[in-house]
């Protein structure tokens, strides 16, 4: 049986398209005529785009349940349109040997509603020091190497593991930060950070990391991804990096690109490591965005318990949530008001992330069926109440957007669907 979704906006080739997509057995075929037994789903004029992908996701599972599930993490992926995550290794057991890896597994087939394509950790214990993760051994169950929420401290180890992702053909995907420099700060160290009375974050413990890196990426040949960049030091020595040729990539995420730390309120939805930085750092933000430099925008989806965010910005655990309203926040506040086009919010959910890591799903003939179907003249207040994540945690509560998947479409399988409420 085939499945007709007609009356589409298609997004292909960099823009729209009207017709209908076709899928057999989980994937896309050639448009054809519906015969007895097949499905039509009239999409009346809705824009069908490829699924979204967030490579950098938290969901907690082995370890943490109450914080977010395999389940509940990955349902709420589906609501906000992705159809693929990447579930970082901050995890009990940390996914440092098969053995370990297997435990997150066995609950991604049981429980996972779109793709779950985890890491593996850099590090044993995912501590940023000590001995390196078996990467040969986890290399084919994982996309890339971890130890996010941690930098690691050592050149001579960070060296070494590139050396070994290398060989395997696998990046490195780096949280940088170096812990000499961040003396007890919990806010960026700005203005808001000395008016009352808060310990900050300078933004060299993470630019400085960087730059490490990136030379030690351009000795060893390794393919290397920069986790959550938040500062314009660490957008200069990305485009410098790239200019040069060098296998160097890195995210942002929607956080950065529409706060900066004068908008801090004194609650823990607006604590996130890194912190919210200046306006002079989320210009740069939006411009590594438009010029190419920021490949991805990634969410950091990072849920805790109500009471981890009820401490205010000292007290309480670091990260927000945010994979219900990543795309209603871009597509309203910097497609809508004319920042960047369509095309290129596409690109940073969507395209860049499946070409950069490796990953499959479209909407051609032939690949996976992933796609997502989009209300772009949807217009309603984000409210944390209505989160299918056990996360609740957001600086955006309350804020307007515009545009929301009403189907989720998986393998051909659909996942999320409020279709029948529009009809």
């Amino acid at each position: 049986m085939k499945t007709f979704y007609t009356h589409a906006r298609i997004f292909r080739n960099g823009g729209f398209e009207t017709g209908r997509l076709v899928v057999e057995e989980g994937r896309v075929v050639a448009d054809g005529d519906p015969q007895p037994g097949d499905r039509v789903v009239d999409l009346g004029g809705l824009s069908l785009v490829p699924g979204l992908v967030d490579v950098h996701v938290h969901l907690r599972e082995p370890g943490f349940p109450q914080k977010e599930t395999i389940a509940s993490g990955t349902a709420a992926a589906a609501a906000g349109g992705y159809t693929t995550v990447c579930s970082m290794p901050n995890l009990n057991p940390a996914p440092d040997t098969v053995e370990h890896l297997g435990e997150q597994l066995a609950i991604i087939r049981r429980d996972a509603a779109v793709r779950v394509v985890p890491y593996g950790t850099i590090t044993l214990g995912q501590r940023g020091c000590g001995e390196l993760a078996d990467f040969a051994a986890l290399a084919p169950y994982v996309v890339g190497f971890s130890d996010d929420g941690r930098g690691v401290q050592s050149g001579a180890l960070m060296e070494e593991a590139m050396r070994r992702a290398a060989a395997v053909g696998k990046p490195i995907v780096a949280h940088c930060e170096v812990d000499d420099l961040l003396r007890g700060g919990y806010i960026h160290e700005g203005t808001y950070c000395r008016e009352h009375g808060h310990r900050g974050i300078s933004s060299e413990s993470e630019w400085r990391q960087v730059e490490r890196d990136i030379a030690l990426a351009e000795r060893t040949g390794c393919q290397y991804h920069v986790c959550h960049v938040s500062t314009k030091e660490s957008v200069a020595l990305v485009r410098e990096a790239k200019a040069r040729g060098l296998r160097v990539s890195c995210e942002t995420g929607p956080h950065y690109l529409l706060l900066c730390d004068e908008q801090l309120q004194e609650e823990g939805r607006f604590k996130m490591n890194p912190p919210l930085r200046s306006r002079a750092d989320r210009e740069a933000l939006l411009e590594g965005i438009a010029d190419g430099t920021i490949e991805v925008v990634a969410t950091d989806h990072a849920p805790h318990t109500a009471e981890e965010k009820s401490r205010g910005l000292a007290g309480s655990a670091m990260g927000i949530v945010g994979l219900e309203t990543a795309f209603p926040l871009l597509y309203k506040y910097l497609v809508c008001e004319g920042v960047i086009g369509f095309d290129r919010l596409m690109a940073l959910m969507s395209a860049n992330p499946r070409r950069i890591f490796g990953l499959g799903g479209g909407v051609e003939p032939g690949q996976e069926a992933d796609f997502t179907v989009l209300d772009l003249d949807a217009r309603y207040e984000i409210d944390p109440a209505a989160f299918r994540s056990k996360g609740r945690a957001t600086p955006f509560a309350g804020w307007e957007v515009q545009g929301r998947a009403v189907l989720t479409v998986v393998g051909g399988r659909e996942v999320f669907d409020v279709m029948p409420q529009m009809r």
